[in-house]
């Protein structure tokens, strides 16, 4: 299990990558709804796990970043299924699979 900061740290670092997404969504007009509502809901989730990931509750901050990658995987299948994903955006989508993979990975 990750130390209380380095969660902390890694939550951190995902809000900055998920706004950059959400930033990249706003900018392209060429962005797929579904994309865009997929990047809405991670920004969303992420938002209410802020407490869970300030507690010391391993079991919930474990099902938590679970619950966040699955979404990261469904945005990253939908990148790759829609032949007009804007480069810039799915550059990012991927970045934001990574870091949630890896946050999984660490904790398990």
């Amino acid at each position: 299990m990750l130390q209380a900061n380095e969660i902390q740290q890694r939550y951190n670092h995902l809000q900055q990558t998920i706004g950059e997404a959400e930033q990249a969504c706003r900018s392209s007009q060429d962005t797929p709804k579904e994309m865009r509502d997929c990047i809405e809901k991670i920004s969303r989730e992420l938002k209410q796990a802020r407490d869970v990931m300030q507690s010391n509750d391993e079991a919930r901050i474990v099902q938590c970043v679970d619950s966040l990658e699955d979404m990261g995987d469904e945005a990253k299948r939908i990148s790759r299924s829609s032949p007009q994903m804007p480069a810039h955006l799915e550059a990012v989508v991927t970045r934001v699979h990574a870091e949630l993979s890896d946050f999984k990975h660490k904790l398990h």
